[in-house]
């Protein structure tokens, strides 16, 4: 079959970007006995997942490059520090994708083509929460 001779399906197209940074956190609201009721750390693991129908020039959802401004909010308030002493929240990794995905749609998405899907958020190796956002 000749490349030329291939029909291109309709749908949609999706790209994932990783993005990592290193804290530390503890959740006040388990029991002292548990492990997570300590301080602790993680290597945590960020992916931010967007789609779109059509691709902008040269065939891009949106160019890799343009999700820098994200990678520069996790470096300067989130990488090295405890989270549970500057979020506004009990900092479990459900909570920190929303969180991270209500400041992606607020500060990033509106200059960039392409829409925001998920946040996923890993602390370890197997472990991780995903935050999917409503289409409007």
């Amino acid at each position: 079959m000749h490349p030329n001779s291939v029909q291109l399906p309709p749908g949609a197209f999706a790209i994932g970007k990783k993005f990592g940074f290193e804290a530390g956190h503890r959740l006040a609201g388990l029991a002292p006995e548990h492990k997570c009721a300590r301080q602790h750390g993680h290597s945590y693991e960020v992916e931010v997942i967007l789609t779109a129908f059509c691709l902008e020039e040269p065939g891009f959802v949106t160019d890799f490059g343009a999700l820098t401004p994200f990678k520069e909010f996790l470096n300067t308030e989130l990488d090295h520090h405890n989270l549970h002493e500057i979020l506004p929240f009990e900092p479990t990794s459900e909570r920190l994708a929303q969180f991270l995905a209500g400041w992606f749609i607020q500060n990033l998405q509106p200059a960039i083509p392409g829409r925001l899907v998920a946040v996923l958020v890993r602390e370890t190796a197997s472990s991780w929460a995903r935050f999917d956002v409503e289409e409007r």
